[in-house]
């Protein structure tokens, strides 16, 4: 009997350790925090090809990829997402070290590299698959974002409304691998592409020298 009693004490606090740690793993991820000392963010932008060079560059970023969020259709393809039938969107999750480079940067980049008064796409690509948005992991994220957007509002560098969204992030579907750093693997296509969206012809006329080139 009293073997039985330190066996049955014995499971409780492995399952009591097991539940605290799923736990503390939990939190983790609602931080935003994939492992010790990394942290992710998710924005949408228009094309993810457009998204992944200004965030590449950053020191502390580790790594930029090019997927799909926000609709409810499990691992969906380019070709569904395109023709706008998911709900999903364009967008990029970022993976970096916050010890090198903080989330508030990340925001201002966000910003300097989108139209956030177009609420109908962006630039050349239009359709709901293609809006801004940002995806918040945390409340932290969430808190930042918000400050963030409404000094941009305050700011008066736009004549209208900021439409960008301020959502919880939902499962993030990395795209296929022939979408990930396009703009390096095909760097003909890419600027063809680029400059005839108007993206970088708009975004100098509102950031001028404040904005640095992808």
């Amino acid at each position: 009997m009293k073997r039985r009693m330190t066996l049955l004490l014995a499971w409780l606090a492995i399952g009591a350790l097991s539940a605290a740690t799923g736990a503390a793993e939990k939190d983790k991820s609602t931080r935003g925090m994939d492992g010790e000392g990394v942290a992710r963010a998710i924005f949408a932008g228009g094309c993810f090809w457009c998204m992944e060079p200004p965030f590449e560059k950053l020191e502390g970023v580790i790594s930029v990829t090019s997927g799909y969020i926000g609709g409810e259709k499990k691992n969906p393809t380019y070709k569904e997402v395109s023709a706008g039938g998911t709900g999903h969107v364009e967008a990029v999750q970022i993976v970096y070290d916050p010890e090198k480079v903080d989330y508030e940067k990340l925001l201002d980049v966000f910003w300097q590299n989108i139209d956030p008064t177009d609420g109908g796409g962006q630039f050349v690509d239009r359709g709901s698959q293609y809006r801004s948005a940002i995806f918040t992991l945390d409340d932290t994220q969430k808190g930042l974002s918000e400050e963030s957007k409404e000094r941009l509002a305050r700011s008066g560098r736009f004549a209208a409304p900021i439409v960008t969204e301020i959502v919880a992030a939902t499962t993030f579907y990395p795209a296929e691998e022939y979408h990930q750093d396009y703009y390096k693997k095909n760097p003909i296509r890419y600027k063809y592409y680029r400059w005839g969206s108007g993206r970088d012809q708009f975004l100098d006329r509102i950031w001028g020298e404040e904005r640095k080139s992808p």
